[in-house]
């Protein structure tokens, strides 16, 4: 499978690029790669597809700053198919007709007075879409290592099992709609300082689809859709974070009287660790040795993400250094390697002693390398972490 391409790069922006910008550079790119201008091409096809996908997005607030944040991932590319797949395009596999739909709009009259599927010819018309719906899953620092995947029981709308979701009682059950002669479209002339304006908007009647409905579906009383529930199997990819939103094309709400169903938002969580704390992709534990494994040293064994792990104690081992495991933290979201886990050593000194532990430690004392003790910088935890990566 081919790599992604960045979404700026798609459209030809920068990334700080405003809104009108990015509408910009997608119509150019759309009106380029047209299916009607290039009849037959699968190459233009699949870069019209394209540019609709990064416009999806970046078009988007919410999933730009996703997207900024996380790349693909946060939207689609390292959380592979699953039930209904997730981002924008590439996952639900969006057809053309879908994308006309949705973005035919800023195209005004360019291809005969707007946009047609590559299925045939016709006006295009306003198409439903049901609304989204957000969840929150919670992750194990476990899950997030490895990926999971998850089966949601989601509470929803869904098209009607009589009717199909169309709403009505049969395909005869439909007239042409009165007020836009079926086009889906009513124009209004208004006058303005600039003069007589005419615009045009999607018809109150018929919401858009040119045709009514003569005769209900007497299950869900014409509107197309009920109140249900679906079980959503969705892979999670490893290394997601905290806040990040990942999106399943299509398993939204169903819309109203066959439209295209919304998308379902999964919002990420993470488990609070007894024993690991998440910094980025490294982890952290505090790990509490004895001052006998601190001057003798020894072998111990300490939390990962993988089950316990065994490592060495140097003697002579202070309080506040750090041991590095290489590769034992988790996996970059993008695939961009792993992060390790750090090992912040403190030493228990015990709070009561024996009278033949007293005269032992008194002994010590007494002996030469006791006598004196070395400078330490005067340095909190986090400085002592920060001084480690320089």
């Amino acid at each position: 499978m081919a790599e992604k391409r960045d979404y700026y790069e798609v459209l030809g922006v920068q990334k700080n690029a405003n809104a009108d910008e990015i509408k910009k550079a997608y119509r150019k790119a759309a009106i380029q790669f047209h299916p009607d201008k290039n009849p037959g091409d699968k190459e233009a096809e699949e870069k019209f597809k394209e540019a609709a996908e990064a416009y999806d997005v970046l078009s988007n607030p919410d999933k730009r700053a996703r997207y900024d944040q996380f790349g693909h991932a946060g939207m689609s590319g390292a959380a592979g198919g699953g039930a209904g797949g997730f981002g924008g395009f590439s996952g639900g596999g969006f057809s053309m007709e879908d994308i006309f739909s949705q973005f035919g709009d800023i195209f005004g009259g360019h291809f005969g007075g707007g946009f047609r599927s590559s299925g045939g010819g016709g006006a295009r018309h306003h198409v439903n879409r049901g609304s989204d719906i957000r969840v929150r899953v919670k992750l194990t620092l476990a899950e997030i290592a490895n990926g999971v995947t998850k089966k949601l029981k989601i509470n929803k709308t869904i098209a009607c099992d009589k009717c199909g979701g169309t709403g009505a009682k049969d395909a005869n059950s439909y007239s042409t709609c009165p007020t836009c002669n079926g086009t889906g479209y009513v124009s209004r002339v208004e006058n303005t300082f600039f003069g007589r304006m005419q615009t045009q908007g999607v018809c109150p009647t018929c919401g858009g689809s040119g045709k009514v409905i003569t005769a209900q579906c007497d299950k869900c009383k014409g509107e197309g859709t009920l109140r249900g529930q679906e079980v959503v199997e969705i892979r999670i990819p490893a290394g997601v974070g905290e806040g990040m939103v990942l999106t399943v094309t299509g398993k939204g709400n169903a819309a109203r009287q066959g439209g295209v169903n919304g998308d379902l938002l999964v919002m990420i969580e993470e488990e609070s660790n007894p024993e690991l704390v998440r910094d980025g992709n490294d982890l952290i534990h505090n790990l509490n040795i004895t001052v006998t494994t601190a001057l003798l040293g020894g072998t111990v064994e300490v939390p990962t993400v993988d089950g316990r792990a065994k490592i060495k104690i140097a003697p002579g081992t202070h309080a506040g250094k750090v041991l590095r495991l290489g590769g034992k933290g988790l996996p970059d979201v993008n695939g961009y390697g792993r992060g390790d886990e750090l090992v912040v050593v403190d030493i228990t000194i015990p709070a009561k002693l024996s009278a033949e532990e007293k005269k032992l430690v008194e002994q010590l004392a007494a002996q030469p390398g006791f006598q004196k003790a070395e400078s330490v910088k005067n340095q909190n935890i986090f400085e002592r972490m920060k001084s480690f990566f320089r």
